[in-house]
């Protein structure tokens, strides 16, 4: 979460697992860019259900007057970056991704 807003984050899990020498803990820094390289191939795997829905739609990218992301992991800068990319519009951050999706499943389940 902290790489959503900065652009690198230590991590630190003392006593993770123990041996025989006694416990053992990580420490490590990892860095956004690390981190995207890490998740790029499920960023690359975001743009099949966008082109889906909007072929499903029969939209198209033109159709579209702004992009709301819901969700956590839209969150992600490169979410948000590729989703510039795919539609030429700056995503609506506006909101909280997670309260959009709890109100969405309120409005369906009433």
């Amino acid at each position: 979460m902290e790489l959503s807003s900065l652009t690198q984050t230590n991590i630190s899990l003392p006593f993770i697992t123990a041996t025989a020498d006694g416990p053992k803990h990580i420490e490590a820094t990892l860095t956004r860019a690390k981190f995207e390289e890490l998740c790029s191939d499920l960023l690359d795997r975001v743009r099949t259900p966008v082109d889906n829905a909007l072929r499903d739609a029969k939209l198209s990218f033109k159709d579209i007057d702004e992009v709301i992301l819901v969700g956590g992991s839209t969150r992600i800068p490169a979410i948000q970056d590729l989703v510039k990319k795919m539609t030429g519009k700056d995503p609506n951050v506006t909101v909280n991704p997670d309260e959009v999706v709890a109100l969405g499943a309120a409005v369906q389940v009433s």
